[in-house]
C-alpha cells in the first residue's frame, strides 16, 4: 500500500519553502468518522481512497505524472524528454536536484525507496531503499552517493559473506554511473539470485510493487483491457454492476471474430510486432505441455479483442456485445457511449482481487456526477474487505460530503501566483463536519478553484 509519495522540482512542484519536498500522504488524519475507510494494522493507519481537487492548470494532472515519471524511470529508464521536466519557473532549478520518494507498505513492513537526479543532465545523484521502523528509525538496505562514487549496504546483509560479496559485485560496476538505478539494474536477469538468497528479496518486491501493484492511468488512454470479462468466473456479478449504474446494459456475451479481420485493420508496425509475440506465444505453448491456452488481450478506445492459441496451435479471435434492458439485441463495443465505456473501465478497480493501488487522472470524465458519486461510494464498500486504494483528481464537488468522505480523504492542489503548486489536504483546515464543503470550495475557501479576469473589455455606458 502507498503511504506517502514525496516529489520536489518536477513541472510545476518546486518544493517548498523552507527546501523541503512537496508530500502527498495517505495516512489517515484524526478524523474519527467512518473508520471503515482505513487501513489499520495497530502501527500505521492508512486511507484507501483520497479525492485530490484543482482548477484547471493547477497540477492536479502534474502529480498524476510524478507518480507515473518515478514509476516509468524505475521500470523502462527515463522517458522521452524528461530534461525539460524540471520546475522552470525559476531559471537556476535547471542545475537543481529533483527529489522523488516513495513510502509504501509491503506485508507488514514499511520502507522509503527514491533517488534524487538532476533532470537537465540526465544524472542520478543519489538513490536508497529503507526500511521505516516503529520508533522512527531507519534501517538501510542500501544508499548510493553517486557523486561520490560510493554507496552501503545494511549490516544485516553482512552475515551473508557470499550475498554481499555478489552485491558489491554489482554496486562496484555502478557505482559512479549516474545514469542507472541500482533497483532497476537489481531486477535484470536476478532470477537465481532471488531463488537462492531470501534475505535480500525486499530488492524484487519493491519493484514489482512499483510495477506490478501501482497502476497509473490518464484520461486518453484505456485504464482496463477488460480481462475481467473474459476471466471474470462470476458473469452475473459483472452485469450487476454494469446494470446499477444505470447504464442500460444487462447482459454481455463474447462473439467470436475472423482473426483476419482484426490483423488486417491494424498499421503495419502494429501488425509486425503483434505477429511476432503471437509467435513467441506459440513456442511458449508448445513447450509447456500443461498449458491449455494463452489468451492475448487487444484494446483501444472502441475495440477489445482477445486472440487465444490453444495446445494445438490454433489461434481464434473473440470480441464483447452487450444487451440493453430487455432486449435480445447485443451491440459491440464502438456503438456504447463514451460514458458507458469509461464505466467498464473502471469497473476493474471493483472487480480487481488484488492489493492495488490506482491512481486515475480525472476519474468524472464522461461521467454523470451522480455516477461519479456512486462509483466512489460502492468503491469503499468493496475496499473495507480489501486493502486496495483509489486516488483520483477530480473537479467533481458533490464527492466533497461528508456523508461520503471523511475529511482527510479530500486533498487540493493550488497554483501559487509564481506558478509553483501547493498541495495540502482538508484536514489542515479542521472544519466542522456539518459544514457545506462542496459550497466553500466553489466559493474559493480551500483554494484550488479558478480566478476569472475579464476577456472583453466592459464598456461604460455614457
Amino acid at each position: 500500500m502507498l503511504i506517502r509519495f514525496n516529489v520536489k522540482n518536477f513541472l510545476s512542484f518546486a518544493g517548498r519553502e523552507d527546501g523541503g519536498t512537496e508530500e502527498f500522504s495517505m495516512i489517515a488524519g484524526k478524523v474519527q468518522k467512518k473508520k471503515e475507510h482505513i487501513y489499520d494494522d495497530g502501527k500505521i493507519k492508512l486511507l484507501k481512497f483520497a479525492a485530490i481537487y484543482g482548477a484547471n492548470a493547477s497540477g492536479k494532472s502534474n502529480l498524476v505524472k510524478a507518480i507515473d515519471f518515478m514509476k516509468e524511470t524505475i521500470i523502462n529508464g527515463l522517458p522521452k524528454g524528461h530534461t525539460e521536466k524540471y520546475c522552470r519557473v525559476k531559471p537556476e532549478n535547471k542545475s537543481k536536484e529533483s527529489y522523488f520518494e516513495f513510502e509504501i507498505k509491503l506485508g507488514e513492513k514499511y520502507y522509503s525507496y527514491g533517488f534524487e537526479i538532476i533532470l537537465n543532465e540526465s544524472k542520478f545523484i543519489s538513490e536508497w531503499l529503507v526500511e521505516l521502523k516503529s520508533d522512527n528509525k531507519e534501517k538501510i538496505i542500501f544508499n548510493r552517493d553517486i557523486q561520490k562514487g560510493k554507496y552501503k549496504f545494511g549490516k544485516f546483509l553482512e552475515k551473508e559473506k557470499e550475498l554481499i560479496n555478489k552485491l558489491r559485485v554489482y554496486a562496484e560496476d555502478i557505482k559512479d554511473d549516474s545514469s542507472v538505478l541500482f533497483l532497476s539494474i537489481m531486477n535484470k536477469n536476478k532470477k537465481n539470485l532471488y531463488e537462492n538468497y531470501k534475505t535480500i528479496s525486499i530488492l524484487k518486491e519493491t519493484y514489482f510493487w512499483i510495477n506490478d501493484n501501482l497502476d497509473v492511468n490518464y484520461p486518453d488512454r484505456p485504464i482496463s483491457n477488460y480481462s475481467y470479462m473474459a476471466n471474470a468466473k462470476n458473469v452475473e456479478e459483472v452485469c450487476k454492476f454494469i446494470s446499477a449504474f444505470g447504464t442500460g446494459i444487462k447482459n454481455f456475451k463474447m462473439v467470436d471474430v475472423p482473426v483476419e479481420k482484426v490483423i488486417n485493420k491494424l498499421p503495419k508496425s502494429i501488425k509486425d510486432r503483434l505477429m511476432s509475440d503471437l509467435e513467441k506465444r506459440r513456442v511458449e505453448i508448445k513447450k509447456e505441455k500443461d498449458i491449455e491456452k494463452i489468451a492475448f488481450i487487444m484494446r483501444s478506445n472502441k475495440d477489445f479483442f482477445i486472440l487465444n492459441i490453444d495446445n494445438n496451435q490454433n489461434l481464434t479471435c473473440k470480441t464483447i456485445h452487450f444487451s440493453h434492458e430487455k432486449s435480445d439485441i447485443f451491440f459491440s463495443l464502438d456503438e456504447e457511449s463514451d460514458g458507458t465505456i469509461r464505466l467498464l473501465d473502471l469497473l476493474e478497480v471493483l472487480l480487481s482481487n488484488k492489493d492495488k493501488t490506482y491512481v486515475i487522472d480525472e476519474l468524472d470524465r464522461c461521467l454523470h456526477p451522480s455516477l461519479s458519486y456512486k462509483f466512489i461510494k460502492t468503491f469503499l464498500q468493496k475496499a473495507e474487505k480489501s486493502n486496495i486504494q483509489l486516488i483520483v483528481t477530480t473537479h467533481e464537488s458533490r464527492l466533497m460530503d461528508f456523508d461520503l468522505l471523511r475529511r482527510d480523504e479530500i486533498w487540493f492542489i493550488n497554483k501559487k501566483s509564481s506558478g509553483e503548486s501547493d498541495i495540502y489536504s482538508l484536514e489542515e483546515y479542521n472544519e466542522r463536519f456539518d459544514k457545506k464543503i462542496d459550497k466553500a470550495y466553489l466559493e474559493g475557501r480551500y483554494g484550488g478553484v479558478p480566478i476569472f479576469s475579464t476577456v472583453f473589455p466592459i464598456e461604460k455606458e455614457d
